[in-house]
């Protein structure tokens, strides 16, 4: 159904974290829609295990395009932070610290 695991070991890939190149085998799978169970028509993006190890697996629903629709590609650090926080209040309501 989904092929072998074996046949997947003499391939590498890079970690889209830190840019090692590691056998796929040895990589972790990252969906950036959050559902690997449907793998029909995908392609997945790899991680190492160390920065697999050190991610937040909380649920993140609409993440991906609340970051495409604040442009977060193309701002410095400061100004993401601020346009974030502004579209997470106007979606979602006050930030914690406000309430």
């Amino acid at each position: 159904m989904w092929g072998s695991r074996r046949s997947r070991g003499s391939e590498t890939v890079d970690c889209i974290a830190c840019g090692e190149t590691i056998r796929r085998e040895d990589a972790r799978e990252y969906d950036k829609e959050g559902d690997r169970w449907e793998r029909k028509g995908k392609q997945f993006e790899y991680l190492c295990k160390g920065c697999h190890t050190g991610l937040c697996h909380q649920p993140r629903d609409d993440l991906e395009e609340l970051l495409v629709e604040i442009d977060a590609g193309g701002l410095t650090g400061r100004r993401f932070l601020h346009r974030y926080a502004e579209a997470v209040e106007e979606r979602y309501g006050p930030l914690d610290h406000e309430r």
